[in-house]
């Protein structure tokens, strides 16, 4: 059955072990999403202030966050036979508290949620265990979509426009970040154990070793995980002299970010073995790649990876590198690798607005706007963190103080 037409599938898994009579109601609009009357109008509405938001990634998010499948904004590849996709993960446990799923279960239409309801929903997340960051999160993105539906006239008024404070969740109370703390050690374990990586005697070896150091590669440049999978190959070019990527970031918003000498060698490997395997005599020409739309980090058979494939990509090459991530290859993900670049970046000195312009966070937006204009190679922090990843060569290297 299609979503658009039965829209109680979109909340697939809906649970409503209070409601049990839900699924056996007579057929008609409600049934298809508890106390909703008009189900088709309030997916367009969903689905209209979804796709303002030109980043994919950022589309995904919100759906996800508000408890809608990700076919929505995001529709799923062709299967490839050759590669079985290995099982969902289960629900987490706030899986069913998402806004929309939340909503459901009381057979409450969105539209007609007072500040009440969103308090009773908050209470409902606490009481499930969500970290006060995830509520703010949370709350944050359904306050977004009632600031839309606002304008639009879909409502009256913001139900989640909230006094933050008096919930303990205002934007200056946040807590430690979760995130494990990764080492300059340990981003070069992950970068060795990428190129070790055992993928078998196959054809294709050499091509998933080149893709799993390129992945590792492009992390520490402290891109997000969504922004590598949403860089295509022409996104590769040169400029004033320099090779960088053109990033898509939160909010729709291109950065440049340079590419250091390591990471320029790793994608130029990684991309010469992947128009050998292509048949190309040639490797295309950065900038000029076949296609529109061919991916940077992509699959066998040239489609684009999905960020779970390269989620699972990581934990394997950290679960590789042995006891050089002894007690945190299991915690190893894309963001703490983000982590790891602001942090090892400040460390060396970089001026703090250089490293927040590399990353493109959104809290330095007036400051971006006033540095974008004048960035260079040598307002970047990427040199200072590969000098750190780098060993050096026996050129290079101070001799021995004599004793």
């Amino acid at each position: 059955m299609s979503a658009p037409t039965d829209p109680l599938a979109v909340l697939e898994s809906l649970a409503v072990p209070d409601a049990p009579a839900v699924r056996e109601a007579a057929p008609g609009p409600e049934s298809e999403w508890p106390g909703v009357a008009d189900p088709d109008v309030l997916r367009a509405q969903l689905l209209d202030w979804l796709s303002q938001y030109a980043n994919p990634g950022t589309r995904r998010t919100y759906a996800y966050a508000l408890g809608l499948p990700v076919e929505w904004v995001d529709p799923p590849r062709e299967p490839d036979p050759t590669r079985p996709r290995p099982p969902a993960a289960a629900p987490g446990p706030l899986h069913d508290l998402a806004w929309l799923r939340w909503c459901a279960r009381h057979r409450l239409d969105p539209r007609t949620a007072t500040t009440g309801h969103v308090k009773g929903w908050l209470h409902a997340l606490d009481a499930a265990g969500a970290r006060r960051r995830t509520r703010q999160r949370m709350l944050s993105t359904v306050a977004a979509l009632y600031g839309h539906l606002v304008e639009v006239g879909a409502v009256a008024a913001n139900p989640a426009a909230l006094n933050r404070a008096r919930l303990g969740l205002s934007t200056g109370a946040r807590d430690a970040s979760p995130t494990i703390r990764l080492t300059a050690e340990h981003l070069r374990a992950l970068l060795d154990a990428a190129a070790g990586l055992d993928h078998g005697r196959g054809a294709h070896a050499e091509f998933y070793r080149h893709r799993a150091v390129a992945l590792v590669a492009l992390l520490t440049l402290g891109l997000r995980i969504s922004e590598v999978v949403g860089l295509d190959r022409a996104d590769l070019y040169r400029t004033g002299g320099e090779d960088v990527l053109r990033v898509l970031g939160k909010g729709g918003l291109h950065r440049e970010v340079y590419l250091t000498d390591p990471v320029r060698r790793t994608l130029a490997a990684y991309l010469a073995e992947r128009d050998r395997l292509a048949g190309d005599a040639v490797p295309a020409t950065r900038g000029r790649a076949p296609g529109p739309g061919s991916p940077m980090i992509a699959t066998r058979a040239g489609g684009r990876c999905s960020r779970a494939d390269l989620y699972s990509l990581l934990r394997r090459i950290a679960t590789a590198a042995g006891p050089a991530l002894d007690g945190v290859a299991d915690r190893v993900h894309p963001h703490a690798l983000r982590h790891a670049y602001v942090t090892i970046a400040l460390e060396q000195g970089a001026p703090i607005q250089h490293v927040q312009a590399d990353v493109g966070h959104a809290s330095i937006a007036t400051t971006q706007h006033y540095d974008r204009a004048r960035r260079t190679r040598a307002s970047t922090a990427a040199d200072l963190v590969a000098g750190v990843l780098t060993p050096p060569s026996p050129e290079t290297a101070e001799p021995p103080t004599p004793s």
